[in-house]
């Protein structure tokens, strides 16, 4: 399971027990309805801020997979022409 399905289904998970946990409070239905508005809006936060902090780290890791591509390219390029220096010479 990737991080972003694992917060996601945490989000969800957390915003679906504070909902069940509040319709059997024994309190006034208002009480109980605005506190389920709270809960999934926080709940939304949460997901959010999940979904910021997955797209920061996918980022770094583009980047530094691009980074590893153009080391290999480099490298890859620097071998090609010693090769063609070699064989010019040979």
């Amino acid at each position: 399971m990737t991080t972003w399905k694992f917060w996601a289904a945490f989000g969800v998970g957390v915003a679906a027990g504070a909902a069940l946990a509040l319709i059997y409070a024994p309190q006034s239905g208002a009480r109980t309805r605005r506190q389920i508005r709270r809960s999934i809006a926080e709940a939304g936060d949460i997901i959010r801020d999940t979904a910021d902090s997955v797209q920061d780290y996918a980022g770094k890791y583009m980047k530094a997979g691009k980074d590893v591509v153009g080391d290999v390219v480099d490298s890859a390029q620097n071998v090609v022409t010693a090769a063609k220096r070699m064989t010019s010479f040979g």
